[in-house]
């Protein structure tokens, strides 16, 4: 590793403390660098508050005059809630900037590059170019398309199996796994199950960590309103929402009921009888909602599988051999061939316990089927 890339990935450490808490803001991490020496590090915490440059910049003081300054994000050109951070980095004598990667936001996209060039900074970018991109990854997706970046989450055994014939699924991941999911749903907007999980679970979809953590915006599909007014979904000590999604099919009347209970209950277009899933996506971004997390049964997962809305997977692999008729993590009609299956990119492979996790973002094969 360079010395730009060890600078770099302290500052990406730093912008994941600001994770699944900075939206509609991306989260950036910052470092200030004079001959060797970290002398102000940042990250942005959320929304209206100073950005990363701006923290470390403070921190520094006077002596970021002819130093190095690092961060993960091209630096805002742009008047929003804060001032323009290029112009900030331009103030503060900075010598060079490093960049992890560009904005994709629109109103930045090269702009806030060009004015630290015109300004006779030197600019470095590209360090650490993926892992930059991995992690706005949600915010890159939700400012490109109107939608959040949908993770598939699930556990399987060895024999690919999410449960037994009966249903049997706790659990087929260990305690380190487990514990793992709940700091992803830490960093998450949103997580959604379809109305099979909701009932045949009754899951709470809480976050559970020793210090607290947060807890996400919870989304059941559900196209016929199914859900019972006495499910622990609607009954929460929680700051986030309940969001149902239905359909015209739903009656009025169990609508008013789960909106009196506090649900936010949406009625969307249906596509064959069910809840339009690109429709959904794109009510939930226009909640602001950037990145959520899939934890459906098969049917949903291939559901959305099917319409290629999956950005990423996150699957939890378990030495448990199930056999038999145990249940899949998809149902529907798959691939025709592996040529035209999905494959992943940028994969990690991470183990807990006697678990392996395997992280990556979904390619799908285009052109006809």
């Amino acid at each position: 590793m360079t010395q730009a890339e060890h600078y770099m990935q302290r500052a990406l450490d730093l912008a994941a403390q600001g994770e699944g808490r900075t939206r509609p803001n991306p989260p950036v991490g910052a470092l200030v660098v004079l001959q060797g020496r970290v002398i102000g590090e940042g990250f942005h915490q959320r929304a209206g508050e100073a950005h990363a440059e701006i923290i470390a910049l403070r921190q520094a003081g006077e002596n970021s005059r002819g130093a190095d300054l690092y961060v993960t994000l091209e630096p805002c050109s742009h008047q929003g809630r804060t001032g323009p951070c290029a112009d900030a980095v331009i103030a503060a004598g900075i010598r060079r900037v490093f960049i992890g990667c560009r904005d994709p936001n629109p109103q930045v996209a090269g702009r806030g590059v060009a004015r630290l060039v015109d300004a006779g900074i030197e600019v470095v970018e590209g360090i650490l170019d993926a892992q930059c991109r991995w992690l706005i990854g949600p915010f890159s997706r939700h400012i490109t398309t109107g939608q959040p970046l949908v993770t598939l989450k699930a556990a399987i055994s060895l024999d690919g199996r999410t449960a037994t014939a009966q249903g049997d699924s706790q659990w087929i991941s260990n305690p380190e796994s487990r514990g793992h999911v709940h700091e992803i749903r830490d960093r998450v907007d949103a997580i959604m199950v379809g109305i099979g999980t909701a009932l045949r679970d009754d899951p709470s979809l809480t976050t559970r960590l020793a210090r607290g953590g947060r807890d996400a915006v919870r989304v059941v599909v559900d196209s016929r309103l199914r859900l019972p007014e006495d499910a622990k979904l609607l009954h929460l000590d929680s700051d986030a929402p309940t969001v149902i999604a239905t359909t015209e099919q739903a009656s009025y009347g169990k609508i008013r009921k789960l909106r009196d209970l506090g649900a936010r209950v949406l009625v969307l277009p249906a596509k064959q009888e069910r809840v339009d899933l690109g429709a959904l996506l794109t009510a939930l971004g226009g909640m602001d909602l950037q990145h959520l997390l899939l934890e459906g049964g098969a049917d949903l997962n291939g559901a959305f599988l099917r319409e290629r809305l999956i950005d990423r997977v996150l699957v939890y692999i378990a030495p448990r051999l199930i056999g038999g008729d145990g249940k899949a993590l998809f149902d529907g009609v798959g691939a025709p061939t592996l040529s035209k299956a999905a494959s992943l990119a940028n994969l990690r492979l991470r183990r807990f316990g006697d678990d392996l996790c395997y992280e990556g973002e979904v390619r799908y094969v285009h052109g006809p089927d």
